[in-house]
């Protein structure tokens, strides 16, 4: 992949006195990983060295995390194999024994019990994955949690720690009470930790309001391949990227805060077919100078990143009040580049969605079409956008005319998503 021109352009801006002290820019490359994936260590259905084996021999993949539901793989555990075999994986263990030999794969029989296989450490792990500048493994957990039966899940990568769910007395409270949570974690190790809420319409549990008013908020899942998330949402509840607008609308005008960036991940928790949560179906794209948890996450809170379920981007900038986007082409394909965004005179004040009963239903207030709007639309490999000062943001999304390796949905195709921009004099 390119390197970037984005720092190279910041250079030019410097005074030459200024130049000639200053250290040398580093320079920066794509990264491709994935931040959600689990294995046997919580409800995935493999080991955990099939399943980071399958991401590692890929080389488009660069870093991956696997994030278990409240658990890291940091202690000794064993797992029944009747267990793997009732999740999907019938020849989980044979397969195990073939790609890593009888003296790696540890079983053992209690006496009177059933057989039982040792799954390895994430210490483990880095020792036969890890290379520098190639592929890394980041130490991730999935906090799980609730409200009221709503499912409430929060990826946090880079932690140090365990980081256990804080519950809380709104669905607000409990992702407030969890974003602190991880923060507060990051200050005491010194290190920096990522966190950024899952799939909101699992369970319908989050709504665009939800994500809006939780100030300690910064990233989330515009995009996951899992099939029961529910991302296209329905006649009652907002999609994911429909709620992306309304709480990044709201963020901006309303709070002053700054919008969220958007996510895509595969979810990954089957690996012995090409049904339900499979790998390989989102991914996010980081451009940062090195392959390092700290340099990733760094690129990440400036907005160095894209989210894709296909499509590769050449180079995406913002320079002069521009945005430019420019796709990775590949033969055959065409491609359509929408950028999408919401003018400062909105109205955002919403209709509730009420029930048969004429009760209000926990779900995204209705609001106008001129929320996440289509500003500007082109056909093409590259195309850019000129903000002409009313927006409160732009972001681009990419469709391709091909479907993905690996679709969710019928008719599905490959998409790329850039974050928003033009948002910055708006915020506190």
């Amino acid at each position: 992949m390119p390197q970037s021109r984005s720092l190279f352009v910041a250079a030019l801006a410097l005074p030459l006195a200024a130049l000639a002290f200053a250290e040398p820019v580093p320079e920066t490359r794509w990264w491709r990983g994935n931040l959600h994936t689990h294995t046997l260590w919580s409800d995935g259905n493999d080991f955990p060295e099939m399943v980071v084996d399958w991401y590692r021999s890929r080389p488009a993949y660069h870093f991956l995390a696997l994030t278990e539901h409240n658990v890291l793989a940091d202690h000794d555990k064993w797992v029944e194999n009747d267990l793997v075999v009732r999740r999907g994986g019938r020849s989980a263990l044979r397969e195990y024994r073939e790609r890593f030999g009888d003296d790696w794969v540890e079983t053992r029989e209690p006496e009177g019990g059933k057989l039982e296989v040792r799954l390895r450490t994430l210490p483990e792990l880095r020792d036969r994955f890890e290379e520098a500048g190639r592929f890394l493994l980041i130490d991730a957990e999935e906090i799980t949690d609730s409200y009221s039966g709503l499912p409430i899940h929060i990826n946090a990568t880079n932690v140090g720690k365990l980081v256990r769910p804080e519950g809380g007395t709104s669905v607000r409270d409990v992702i407030q009470r969890n974003l602190e949570s991880v923060k507060a974690q990051a200050e005491e190790l010194g290190r920096p930790i990522l966190a950024h809420v899952n799939h909101p319409n699992f369970g319908w549990a989050v709504t665009a309001e939800d994500l809006a008013h939780a100030p300690a908020e910064r990233f989330f899942e515009v995009y996951n391949g899992h099939p029961g998330v529910r991302q296209l949402g329905d006649d009652v509840h907002a999609s994911i990227e429909r709620a992306w607008d309304i709480a990044n609308a709201l963020r901006i005008q309303e709070l002053g805060a700054a919008p969220l960036f958007g996510l895509a991940t595969d979810d990954s928790h089957n690996y012995h077919n090409e049904s339900a949560s499979i790998p390989g179906r989102g991914w996010v794209v980081v451009r940062a100078p090195e392959l390092s948890a700290s340099s990733l996450i760094e690129a990440m809170e400036a907005g160095e990143f894209y989210a894709s379920s296909g499509v590769e981007l050449r180079d995406v900038r913002f320079e002069d009040g521009e945005l430019v986007v420019e796709v990775e082409p590949v033969e055959d394909e065409t491609y359509r580049i929408d950028f999408v965004g919401t003018r400062e005179d909105v109205d955002l004040s919403g209709e509730a969605v009420v029930g048969e009963d004429g009760k209000p239903v926990h779900a995204t207030r209705r609001y106008p079409a001129a929320v996440g709007a289509t500003l500007r639309s082109e056909v093409g490999p590259s195309a850019r956008y000129r903000l002409v000062g009313d927006e409160l943001y732009v972001r681009a999304i990419v469709t391709s005319s091909a479907s993905p390796d690996r679709p969710v949905w019928e008719g599905q195709r490959k998409q790329a998503w850039t974050q928003p921009v033009g948002w910055r004099a708006r915020v506190r």
